[in-house]
């Protein structure tokens, strides 16, 4: 049986576009969810975050007004960073696809073919 695949995304976002063009090109059958609509919690990003392989900092969007007005650093404890995602999405680099225990920024979106073998 194959691993549901999905999309977190925003869809006004043109690299979250990009590949949705990309798979639909590679014929990817993909679940989207818009997280300004279905949000987080802390932990349901939290685990995301975790079968990434990546420090929350990593994820964040650090030229958005609130990471620069909360302050935050790589030096931020990981529990911060997730709760000023959660209470500002946009801080969240996107797209992130999800196949069973793994994820991936697909930043460039090529990197999200990566994960579905």
């Amino acid at each position: 049986m194959e691993k549901q695949i999905t999309v977190y995304e925003k869809p006004t976002c043109t690299t979250c576009r990009k590949l949705n063009k990309l798979f639909a090109e590679h014929c990817v059958d993909w679940r989207k969810v818009n997280y300004f609509v279905e949000a987080f919690t802390e932990k349901t990003l939290a685990e995301l975050i975790a079968k990434t392989g990546l420090r929350p900092y990593d994820l964040l969007r650090r030229n958005e007004p609130e990471s620069k007005m909360l302050g935050l650093s790589p030096d931020s404890p990981d529990a911060e960073v997730i709760a000023a995602m959660v209470q500002h999405p946009n801080l969240i680099q996107r797209p992130i696809v999800e196949v069973g225990s793994r994820a991936v920024l697909a930043r460039p979106v090529e990197k999200a073919l990566d994960i579905l073998h």
